[in-house]
Order: structure tokens, then sequence, then C-alpha cells
């Protein structure tokens, strides 16, 4: 039963992170109703609990990355931290200045995210993020049969951020590229089985506007599965749909970027 939670809670946190956080409030790769907006908003609320991530913060965040990507003003970039926990700390303080708006982004990183500040209020308070933590101890408490399940259940509360470090520290480091960027994106297809696509990093840096992460044939991106999947029940609104020739043609490994595009839709 503990497997089958962790797993569960890991794999749908990274996939509404990836759906809602990144590909929506950053990148607005689609756009959906209001209500569907609020109903996706209170589902990724929900399932990240105690490690839920502004989805404000977090798209000014990611915008600054591509902007500066692997430069000394990335936000969190391994070029410039000597391990993932130093580049982890580094994010979190720029989080947090965001979110409690101590530290002012350049104008052309606003706008474009969803915002529900009553929302917003409960789940980034402390006895929200608390009160969601003491209910996976208590599933831990009732199901937990071995004494090492219990070392899983310090994940349970920072989930989010530990899935970005995974992918800013792994997808910046280790892997093939299928396109020449200006930055040290990599794909690291061995880790994305637990990322839902966020490990095509080069991939995505090269074509951030695209929905679809993967570029080559042996390349599956589950996120755009899932967005597939909600477009033809009419619940989303893609902003741009890949070409299938754009998907199986072989990459073009000089090919360049020439703006460094955070852009809140294409």
């Amino acid at each position: 039963m503990v497997y089958l939670f962790f797993a569960s809670h890991w794999t749908l946190s990274v996939l509404f992170q990836s759906l809602f956080q990144h590909r929506y409030a950053a990148h607005r790769m689609y756009t959906m109703r209001p209500r569907t907006e609020r109903a996706l908003h209170l589902c990724t609320a929900l399932v990240q609990g105690s490690s839920y991530l502004d989805p404000r913060a977090y798209a000014i965040l990611h915008r600054e990355h591509h902007a500066y990507a692997d430069t000394e003003k990335d936000p969190h970039s391994p070029a410039h931290q000597k391990n993932p926990l130093r580049m982890m700390l580094r994010t979190a303080q720029r989080y947090a200045g965001l979110l409690t708006r101590r530290i002012q982004p350049e104008a052309r990183f606003l706008g474009g995210y969803p915002e529900w500040p009553a929302l917003e209020k409960v789940f980034n308070s402390w006895p929200a993020r608390l009160g969601f933590g003491a209910l996976y101890t208590l599933f831990y408490r009732r199901f937990a049969t071995r004494r090492w399940h219990w070392a899983l259940l310090p994940a349970h509360f920072v989930m989010g951020p530990v899935h970005g470090a995974i992918v800013n520290w792994c997808g910046h480091r280790y892997g093939y590229r299928n396109f020449a960027s200006r930055d040290a994106s990599r794909n690291t297809l061995p880790m994305d089985v637990v990322c839902m696509g966020e490990l095509f990093q080069n991939n995505h840096h090269a074509r951030p506007a695209s929905p679809d992460f993967a570029a080559r044939r042996f390349e599956l991106d589950p996120t755009w599965q899932v967005m597939r999947l909600l477009s033809r029940l009419k619940l989303i609104r893609l902003a741009r749909v890949p070409t299938e020739d754009a998907h199986v043609a072989p990459v073009r490994p000089r090919e360049r970027l020439t703006e460094p595009s955070f852009a809140v839709g294409s």
C-alpha cells in the first residue's frame, strides 16, 4: 500500500506541475475556460499538498530560467552551483522572494499566469502545509509495515522542489543533445521515466513554444499525451499543435535559438 501511495503521489505531483505550473502558467501552451482553470488549479493544489507551488512565482522563475539559461542570472543552473542542494537553496530563496513580492522581477516576465488569491493564500500557508504533512504521516502510521518505509515520508513534503531539482540538475548536466542551443540543456532519457517528459530539456529549450517535449521517434512525452486527451475532450484549446513531420523528421543538430524564448504562449 505504501509503494502504491508513494508512486501515485509522485506521478500525479510531477504531472500536474508539468501540466499546470509549467506548460500553462509559465508558457501558456493552451487556454481553457475560467471554470476549467479553477478546477485544474484546485486539483493541482490538492495533489501537490505540502509542496504546492504558486503559479505566479513559478511562472516568473521559469521565464527567468529560459531568458538566462546557464548564466549567472539563471535562478537554478548546475553550471554555477557545486551540488543539487546548493542549487535548490538558491532556487528556494528566489522563489520565496517572488512569492512574497519582496523581489520585483523584470516587467517582461509578468502576466499571463493564473491567479486565485483565496486558494493561493490557503495552500501557501504553513497550517495547510503542516495539515497535509499530518495526513501523509497518518497514512504511513496506518500502512507502513517496514521501518524503512518511513524513509519515504519526507519526500511527500517536498515533492515539488525535488522534481524541479532533478529536472534542472540532470537536464543540464547529463544526457544527449538533439539541438545546439546557447545553454547546456540535455535530454536525460532514463530519468524521464519518473518526470513525465520534463527531462527532455534540450528539446524544450530549443523549442520552448512546442507543447510536445519529445523530438525523435524513440522519445515519448507523457504530459503531451495528457494534453492531447484534454484537447479532444474540449477541456483545453492548444495554442500550437506540433505537426507530425516535426515529430518524426530527423533532428537538425545545428539548429540554434535566435531569441531566449520564455514567451507566454506562442
